[in-house]
C-alpha cells in the first residue's frame, strides 16, 4: 500500500461535542482541533440552554447557522479594516513623496 505524503501528515484526534465522541482527521495541530471542538461544544450548549426542546439535528443546524453568521460578520469587519489600512498607507505614501 502506498501512502501519500499528505495522508502521513494527517492527524487523528478524538473530541467530545454535545456529549458524543468524534474522531477528527486533518492537518491541523491537536491543540487547534481541541480548541475548535470546544468552541463548537460551547456554542451548542448555549443554544440548547436557550432552546431545550431542540433535537440534536436541529441543534446542530442552528449552531452551524449561528457560527456562519458570526464568521460572515467577522469576515466583513476584517475586510473593512484591511480597506482602512490600505487607505491609511496610501495617504502616508502621498505625504512622504
Amino acid at each position: 500500500m502506498n501512502v501519500s505524503q499528505s495522508d502521513q501528515e494527517k492527524k487523528r484526534i478524538t473530541v467530545e461535542i454535545n456529549k458524543r465522541s468524534y474522531t477528527i482527521v486533518g492537518h491541523e495541530e491537536p491543540h487547534h482541533i481541541r480548541m475548535v471542538s470546544s468552541l463548537v461544544d460551547q456554542k451548542m450548549r448555549e443554544i440548547h440552554e436557550a432552546n431545550p426542546s431542540l433535537d440534536t439535528s436541529m441543534l446542530a443546524v442552528l449552531t452551524a447557522v449561528n457560527t456562519m453568521n458570526e464568521y460572515i460578520k467577522l469576515k466583513d469587519e476584517c475586510a473593512e479594516l484591511m480597506n482602512y489600512i490600505e487607505k491609511l498607507e496610501k495617504e502616508d505614501d502621498r505625504e512622504n513623496d
